[in-house]
């Protein structure tokens, strides 16, 4: 194997910039996130992906309110306020005598400045509803951290006690009340939009606080992926469909009897382990930080199994149109630019996702360090989702969910335990069909079927008012982003649909108004 090892084995990419460490829980679990981040594909550049010309932060108007750092507790401490940042569009606002909506985004884990740039459906609604447009930032990250930066707060272990879901929504509700008030707003409803855990926070808001909220849109909120509700295996599952689904020559599956006949990517794991383990392929890697003077060893192969996963994963959970890129890794791989071996079409797929570069850095995040950061701490307590897979189920190595395995990881990190029955137990999603319907109302649950995490997320209609809205060839939140001249028609119309099941929340909202004066 030694010449032809060597022959595509200089593409086999670097290990780290920094040392390497032990996993993080967020390394183990697939990454939530509206957007896919930076860095993850030579297409994140290119203008064919850039969002249409309209100017989505114009107009908007920055705020901080003083808010409560602890909102149930009444320890002195608990009274301590920081600076909580919001903005507002009043440019579409009908005012408060006509009693006009008020369109509330819910951030998630990130700064808000990210969210006003990229997040289009309440701007490209606004007019159409008479709406006034505002934006929360999430406690700890942006500019409403309560201790002055991530790294600080999470230094401290009572600090980022206060760092937890619900402690950010009853920030949205202080803030949303405030400002009504303020706006001599009591009469205009509101309706919460979110994305990813954005989008289980817009859920959750809405059943915890409806007084607050008339209705939600819960973009891609994998609502259902806690305490085991949905098979661990089913965000890897979606990812090998998605695959095997729009390439046969990428993924041959014999459909009677469900196994692998051929297939690149599944048999590309032991082909990894078998270079790596090779003293004499002479496999070596260049190193960024060093300017590719120096290489090491390949000592083990699990940082680019885990770099091929991860670009795999992302593929299938952000698979938007135009370019769609599991299309590009796939004819990538069947293109084999590279070599027609295994792993040369391995790295052939490398190289159309991520553009052909002298090194590839495995230790690069795709996402802002505090986002990283956050987010980090937010599985380790209280958002467990256990994701995992078989030996034979997907086209990954197996990897089930290891419950101890993960607490260990987040104990050593950060001094606890985390919580896996807590969100069920805080919030429901067993029997959720059963419950709801009963008590619950006005929430779209929108999915992409695309999007591995849509195998935790609603489906079907709950109720008349709870509805599962989803596109078969749609992926994650792409509904909430910013509508482009070239969306295909299934898309228009999924957004479509949406704004009718909301207009239809307001026009009952202001007939039981007329009714009650």
């Amino acid at each position: 194997m030694g010449t032809r090892a060597v022959s595509w084995l200089p593409w086999l990419i670097l290990l780290f910039i920094t040392a390497s460490v032990s996993a993080t829980p967020s390394k183990k679990i697939p990454r939530l996130g509206v957007l896919r981040g930076s860095s993850l594909s030579v297409l994140e550049g290119s203008s064919s992906l850039r969002t249409v010309s309209v100017n989505l932060s114009e107009n908007f108007q920055t705020f901080f309110y003083p808010q409560t750092l602890d909102h149930f507790n009444y320890r002195p401490e608990s009274y301590t306020t920081f600076q909580h940042r919001y903005m507002v569009n009043f440019n579409y606002w009908g005012g408060a005598r006509s009693a006009a909506p008020i369109f509330v985004y819910l951030g998630e884990e990130s700064d808000l400045d990210k969210d006003i740039n990229s997040i289009g459906f309440l701007v490209e609604n606004g007019a159409r509803f008479g709406a006034l447009l505002v934006y929360i930032e999430h406690r700890y990250y942006g500019k409403s951290n309560p201790f002055g930066s991530m790294e600080k707060s999470l230094q401290n272990a009572s600090q980022r006690g206060y760092f937890n879901s619900g402690q950010a929504l009853a920030d949205y509700a202080e803030v949303i009340i405030n400002l009504k008030k303020n706006l001599s707003a009591d009469s205009s409803p509101v309706i919460v939009v979110g994305g990813s855990y954005g989008g289980l926070l817009a859920a959750w808001f809405r059943l915890k606080y409806p007084h607050v909220t008339l209705g939600a849109l819960a973009s891609s909120a994998p609502i259902l992926y806690f305490d085991d509700i949905t098979p661990q295996d089913g965000y890897y599952s979606l990812v090998t469909k998605d695959f095997r689904v729009l390439k046969q020559q990428c993924l041959v599956w014999n459909l009677n009897i469900y196994i692998f006949k051929r297939f690149y990517m599944k048999n590309s794991w032991a082909e990894i382990d078998k270079a790596a383990a090779n003293p004499e392929a002479n496999v070596s890697f260049p190193i960024p930080h060093r300017k590719h003077k120096d290489l090491i060893p390949l000592e083990s192969a699990s940082q680019l199994k885990d770099y091929l996963e991860t670009m795999y994963s992302i593929a299938a959970q952000y698979d938007r149109p135009p370019m769609y890129p599991v299309t590009i890794v796939c004819n990538g791989i069947d293109g084999g630019s590279q070599g027609t071996d295994i792993l040369g079409r391995i790295f052939s797929g490398i190289v159309a996702s991520r553009g052909n570069k002298s090194c590839y850095d495995m230790g690069q995040s795709s996402f802002a360090s505090e986002t990283e950061e956050g987010w980090n701490w937010q599985v380790c307590s209280e958002l467990v989702i256990p994701i995992g897979r078989g030996s034979n189920d997907t086209m990954f190595p197996a990897a089930p969910f290891d419950f101890k395995e993960y607490a260990d990881s987040c104990k050593y990190s950060y001094g606890v335990t985390p919580r896996p029955h807590w969100i069920t137990s805080y919030y429901g999603g067993h029997n959720i069909k059963l419950i709801l319907k009963r008590f619950g109302s006005n929430i779209i649950f929108s999915n992409g079927l695309r999007d591995p995490y849509s195998s935790g997320g609603v489906l079907e209609d709950i109720s008349h008012s709870i509805i599962a809205v989803h596109t078969p060839r749609g992926s994650h939140c792409l509904d909430i982003l910013p509508s482009r001249e070239d969306d295909p028609n299934w898309l228009v119309l999924q957004r479509n649909v949406e704004i009718e099941i909301i207009h239809g929340w307001l026009l009952k909202y202001y007939e039981d108004l007329l009714q009650s004066n």
